[in-house]
């Protein structure tokens, strides 16, 4: 089985086109698990939260693998837990490194910065200089990573042909 993973900094369009990619292979679909759980959490999130979610992360993927298709679309990975983490707190959680250690994908379609900020009580930095801060941390997280990974930009047609194009090559 092949995982995906589409990553990016935030209101850079992972959700629309990891469903889209999901839609056009026919295949599962891994929302990011923070976004629900902290649209339920009803207070404001502490450090501790952050290894739930990254517990509830993984627990949805392993649920969507094993329902057994060849290819699964995954909103996000535990990278931008770490990322959040360490903006916000300084710090991440060894459990959470430990577990992005053992974690292995197939591929990354890391999103640009070319869309527009779309405003969300979830987002915390809309700044261009922040998108650029953010975008250049997570191109150093795939460069690193040892996996194949494609930088996708331009409109969303534009992005889900190149995403499909690269996840045809990965």
């Amino acid at each position: 089985m092949k995982r995906i993973v589409v990553i990016g900094p935030e209101s850079t369009g992972k959700s629309t086109l990891s469903q889209q990619l999901a839609a056009l292979y026919n295949t599962e679909w891994v929302p990011e698990f923070a976004r629900s759980y902290l649209e339920t959490l009803g207070r404001p999130y502490k450090k501790e939260d952050l290894w739930h979610m990254a517990q509830g992360q993984l627990a949805a993927e392993d649920a969507a693998a094993a329902r057994g298709k060849e290819l699964i679309i995954c909103d996000t990975d535990l990278h931008v837990i770490k990322v959040w983490s360490e903006a916000k707190y300084g710090d991440c959680d060894p459990r959470i490194l430990e577990l992005i250690a053992q974690r292995r994908y197939d591929g990354y379609l890391l999103t640009y910065i070319d869309i527009p900020w779309e405003d969300d009580p979830l987002r915390e930095h809309p700044l261009p200089e922040e998108r650029t801060y953010y975008y250049n941390i997570y191109r150093d997280i795939v460069i690193n990573s040892g996996t194949p990974w494609a930088d996708i930009r331009g409109d969303h047609n534009q992005r889900l042909q190149s995403a499909a194009d690269a996840v045809r090559g990965m």
